[in-house]
């Protein structure tokens, strides 16, 4: 089964060279990788050329997650469709192979997810999402839409009738897996396929995602709603919860900052988000929250597995 690797970049040079190391390294060797940049100004396409990639360049004022993934499906000659972001990179030997294994044991499964972990360079709350979004067991019938796109794969022909929605602000791989688990498909949650995912953001950074993400949200789930009072609740929790988890792990005092500020602007960046009226993807969405101004996790494995040696 050929596997189409399709990984979305902009300004990814400190990592993408990482993440292709680890695909030339995987034991599932039908695979091809296509790299779909949308504008880099530094050296990402030019590592990436380095190894053997599909390059594809989509202009900065096109881009949205589900247009250029889109565009990478287009171009791709796989049986599966594999998404990764340019800043995560395999733990594992067998990652492509843990990912592509529930695809053939059963034709109903549309998607699989594996698991995220972050290393030392991530906050210390997100390490703490990281583990409740991706536990160490695996789901093979998950019942409610969720995934991730960061290390993510769908059927091809199930994509072919169902693109991913180029509108939305964030989250079209949630919007993907309820249109098609409605259909009566099977969403994967495969806690053996471990990438580490790299965030280093800066707190305008974490505001401006999780606003972006809730505005997608709102469109996805018409519904949804996200008063003042929850966001108090919510922030309330997820502090206490974080420093609990900081004292118990003897880290009280080098996160306690850091925690205040990460849940904070996690909750402030989604009641803002679920409070704009603005929703429809346009040049100043697309400015605003695709190109803001930027100026230790132990993981789990099978015995059979084989750590990538990224040394070597």
């Amino acid at each position: 089964m050929k596997i189409s690797i399709i990984i979305r970049c902009f300004n990814e040079e400190e990592h993408i060279g990482k993440l292709l190391t680890g695909i030339e390294h995987q034991d599932h060797k039908d695979v091809e990788v296509i790299v779909v940049d949308s504008g880099s100004t530094d050296s990402t396409v030019a590592i990436a050329s380095k190894f053997d990639t599909h390059i594809i360049k989509i202009k900065p004022e096109d881009f949205s997650f589900g247009y250029a993934l889109n565009v990478g499906c287009e171009a791709a000659s796989g049986n599966i469709l594999l998404f990764g972001s340019a800043h995560v990179y395999p733990l594992y030997q067998d990652w492509l192979s843990k990912m592509a294994a529930p695809f053939i044991t059963d034709e109903k499964v549309a998607l699989v997810y594996g698991k995220q972990r972050g290393d030392h360079r991530n906050k210390y709350s997100e390490h703490q999402i990281f583990k409740q979004w991706f536990p160490d067991k695996s789901n093979y019938n998950q019942q409610i839409p969720f995934c991730n796109n960061a290390n993510c794969a769908v059927r091809t022909t199930l994509w072919e009738n169902q693109p991913f929605d180029e509108l939305l602000t964030g989250l079209e791989d949630l919007d993907w897996a309820k249109k098609i688990q409605n259909k009566g498909y099977k969403l994967v949650y495969e806690a053996q396929a471990t990438i580490i995912h790299v965030h280093e953001e800066k707190a305008t950074n974490i505001r401006n995602r999780y606003k972006r993400e809730a505005i997608a949200l709102k469109k996805i789930n018409p519904d949804s709603s996200f008063s003042f009072m929850t966001m108090v609740r919510l922030l309330v929790i997820n502090i206490a919860h974080d420093l609990r988890q900081s004292f118990t792990d003897g880290k009280l005092l080098t996160y306690y900052g850091e925690i205040f500020m990460f849940r904070y602007n996690q909750f402030i960046g989604t009641y803002a988000g679920h409070k704009e009226t603005e929703t429809k993807l346009n040049d100043k969405l697309r400015t605003k929250y695709y190109y803001p101004p930027t100026k230790d996790a132990v993981m789990p494995y099978d015995d059979e597995q084989q750590l990538i040696d990224y040394n070597e």
